[in-house]
C-alpha cells in the first residue's frame, strides 16, 4: 500500500465509494492487497481518447478498457454530434470484433448513444473494420464505431471512432471530441439507460451491398484458370472469416480452403501464438495447411480484419511471409500496370503511402506517371488526402507498411477483404504468365531496386515505460546520429519541429504534414531510418530501409544477405 501515492489512491477511493458495481470493487480491492503495481497502472492516468479512439487493457481503473472508460468516451462522442447536428436526427453506426467483452462495450456504446437521443445500427454479429467504414457513408451516418484493438494480445480491447465521410478523425474533429471526452468528470454525467427504440439491427443488407463494392475493385475479373489458385486463408479466429472465404469462392476462386480451427471466433486466440499476421508465428498453422494442399498463397487477417499478410512460395518452394512492404509494392505495380494496359490512366491519378513506408512505392508510382502523396502513419490520413482530392483526382491505393492496403474510395479506412480479391486476382494473372507472386516481387526488385526493411519494436509498459521512450525520444532529438552503418546522414526530418534539415547544404525547409512525434534519417546512401513511438501500444518503434541494385534473380541471395547485415549495422548505430 504505501507505494501508492495519495493522488492514485484518491482515484482508487473514488471508484470503491462511488457508483460502480460491486465486481468492479472487489477486484480493486483484492489487487490493493495482491498487486499495488497493478493499481498504480490502472490509475495513474485516465486511458487516453487519442485521435484515433483509444485503446488499452481491460480490467476496473481510470487508465483500463471497462464499460465506465467506454461509457464516458461515448458520452463525450455523443455530445460532440450534438451540438455539431442540432436540430437534425444524428445516426451512429457500430461494429465489433472477436474481442473479450465486444458485446458488452457494444451494447454499452449503443445505450450511452440512444439515451443521448441518437439513432444507433449496431451490426448483428462481429463484422470487419471495414464494412462499419462503408457502412457510416452506406447508412448516411454521422459517425461510427468499432470496439476492436487490432492485433493486440488477447488482454486489450479498444474502441475506435470515425466521421461521417466513413473515416477516422482528423482535424478539428479529433481534437474536438478529445476535448469533450476529457469534460466529462464523472460517471454520473453518464446517459447509460438507454432507448431500445433507437437501437437498429443491421447485418446481412450491408454485406451484400459492401460486398458488391468490393467486386467492382476488380481489374481483371474474368481471368482465365482463377480457379486454379490454391489459396489457404486463416482469419486468427477473427472476424475476417465472416465474409472473405466465401466470398473469393464466389468470385471463382473456388480453391480457396480454411483452416478450420482457426475460423471459430475467440478472443483469446487459443490456437495463435500471436493474432498480428505482421509476424511469421501468426501463420504457423496456415502455412503447415497450404503445405498439405500445396497452395500458391496463404492469407491472414489481424481480428479485426483490416490487414492482410500473405505468404508465398519462393524460388526453392518454401513459404516466406511477405511483409507489408513487398506486399504493397506487387500490389501497386500490379494495379498500375493493369490500368495502363486497359488504357485506363488518365493523368489525374494518385497513391497514398505513409512516410514510414518503402520509397519503392513512390517509384514504382512515378514510373507510370501517378503521383504519390506521403502522409503521417494511419489510414486515416490516407483517406483525409482521398476526402480533399475527391472529384479532382482519381485515388487508385493507398497502403501503409504494416499490412494496410486500401483499394478504391469506397471503403475509407485499410480492408483485407478487398486486398485479398486483387491478390487472388494477380496471382491468377501471374500464373498465365507462367510466374508466381514471389517472381513477381524479384521483377520489381530488378526493375527499381532491392529494398530491404526491417522493424524493431521496444516494448515499454506502464507509467515507468512511458516515461522511458519520452526519455529516448528526446534523446535522439539532442543526440541525433551523424553516421549510420558507415554513411553519412544527410538529412534528419521532425516531423513534430515540422523542420527538414539538409545537413549537406545547411538548408532548412518546412515539412507540410501536422505535427507527429516522429523522427528520420536520411543516408547518403539512400538508407532511411524512422522512430517513432506507437500511438496505441506500450511502444518505440525503428523502421529501418535499405536498397541495393539487383542485376540478376541468381543474386538475390547474395544482396539479400548484404542488406540484412546493412540494415543489423543501422539497429547497432542507434544502440538496438
Amino acid at each position: 500500500m504505501s507505494a501508492i501515492d495519495k493522488q492514485i489512491m484518491d482515484q482508487v477511493n473514488i471508484w470503491l465509494s462511488g457508483s460502480y458495481d460491486d465486481e468492479t470493487k472487489q477486484s480493486i480491492r483484492q489487487k490493493l492487497t495482491t498487486n499495488p503495481n497493478e493499481i498504480i497502472d490502472s490509475f495513474y492516468k485516465n486511458l487516453e481518447f487519442g485521435t484515433g479512439g483509444m485503446r488499452g487493457k481491460m480490467g476496473p481503473g481510470t487508465n483500463r478498457m471497462n464499460v465506465y472508460t467506454v461509457g464516458m468516451a461515448t458520452q463525450g462522442l455523443a455530445n460532440y454530434l450534438l451540438k455539431m447536428f442540432p436540430n437534425q436526427e444524428i445516426a451512429v453506426a457500430i461494429a465489433y470484433d472477436c474481442r473479450i467483452n465486444n458485446h458488452l462495450f457494444a451494447d454499452t456504446t449503443a445505450n450511452v448513444l440512444s439515451g443521448n437521443g441518437i439513432k444507433v445500427y449496431l451490426f448483428d454479429g462481429m463484422r470487419p473494420t471495414p464494412e462499419l467504414s462503408y457502412a457510416v457513408r452506406h447508412l448516411g451516418c454521422q459517425s461510427g464505431i468499432v470496439i476492436t484493438a487490432s492485433h493486440n494480445p488477447k488482454d486489450y480491447n479498444g474502441y475506435k471512432v470515425y466521421w461521417d465521410d466513413g473515416a477516422q478523425l482528423v482535424n478539428p474533429h479529433d481534437q474536438n471530441v478529445i476535448d469533450e471526452v476529457l469534460a466529462i468528470n464523472s460517471i454520473n454525467e453518464v446517459k447509460s439507460e438507454g432507448n431500445a427504440d433507437l437501437i437498429y439491427s443491421i447485418g446481412k443488407d450491408i454485406d451484400v451491398a459492401y460486398l458488391a463494392e468490393v467486386a467492382a475493385q476488380a481489374l481483371n475479373p474474368n481471368v482465365e484458370g482463377k480457379e486454379k489458385v490454391k489459396i489457404v486463408f486463416t482469419p486468427l479466429h477473427g472476424t475476417g472469416g465472416v465474409l472473405t472465404p466465401q466470398f473469393l469462392i464466389d468470385l471463382g476462386y473456388t480453391n480457396t480452403v480454411v483452416v478450420e480451427e482457426q475460423m471459430v471466433p475467440d478472443g483469446n486466440f487459443p490456437t495463435a501464438k500471436s493474432p498480428n499476421p505482421e509476424e511469421p508465428a501468426a501463420l504457423e498453422m496456415a502455412i503447415k495447411k497450404a503445405k498439405e494442399v500445396d497452395a500458391d498463397i496463404v492469407m491472414a487477417n489481424d481480428p479485426d480484419a483490416d490487414r492482410i499478410g500473405i505468404a508465398v512460395k519462393d524460388s526453392n518452394g518454401a513459404y516466406v511471409l511477405l511483409n507489408g512492404n513487398q506486399t504493397g509494392a506487387i500490389l501497386v505495380k500490379y494495379m498500375l500496370e493493369s490500368l495502363k494496359k486497359q488504357n485506363k490512366l488518365r493523368g489525374n491519378e494518385i497513391t497514398v503511402k505513409t512516410i514510414v513506408t518503402s520509397e519503392l512505392l513512390k517509384e514504382i508510382s512515378d514510373s507510370y506517371d501517378v503521383k504519390q502523396y506521403d502522409v503521417l502513419t494511419g489510414f486515416k490520413w490516407i483517406a483525409d488526402i482521398v476526402r480533399k482530392q475527391e472529384g479532382q483526382e482519381n485515388f487508385i491505393v493507398g497502403l501503409e507498411e504494416s499490412f494496410g492496403y486500401m483499394i478504391g474510395d469506397f471503403v475509407r479506412d485499410k480492408d483485407s477483404v478487398s486486398a485479398a480479391l486483387i491478390i487472388a486476382e494477380m496471382a491468377a494473372v501471374s500464373a498465365l504468365e507462367g510466374k508466381s507472386l514471389f517472381d513477381k516481387l524479384m521483377d520489381v526488385y530488378l526493375e527499381y531496386g532491392f529494398y530491404k526493411e526491417g522493424l524493431v519494436n521496444i516494448v515499454k509498459e506502464g507509467k515507468s515505460g512511458a516515461e522511458e521512450i519520452v526519455a529516448m525520444m528526446n534523446n535522439f532529438r539532442k543526440n541525433p546520429p551523424k553516421v549510420i552503418a558507415g554513411s553519412k546522414v544527410s538529412i534528419i526530418k521532425d516531423y513534430e519541429a515540422l523542420i527538414e534539415k539538409n545537413l549537406l547544404n545547411g538548408m532548412d525547409k518546412q515539412i507540410d504534414l501536422p505535427q507527429s512525434n516522429v523522427l528520420q534519417y536520411i543516408t547518403e546512401d539512400g538508407s532511411k531510418i524512422s522512430v517513432r513511438p506507437s500511438g496505441t501500444e506500450p511502444k518505440i518503434k525503428f523502421y529501418v530501409s535499405v536498397k541495393e541494385n539487383l542485376d540478376h534473380k541468381k543474386d538475390y541471395d547474395k544482396v539479400n544477405k548484404l542488406l540484412d547485415d546493412k540494415i543489423k549495422n543501422v539497429l547497432k548505430d542507434l544502440g538496438l
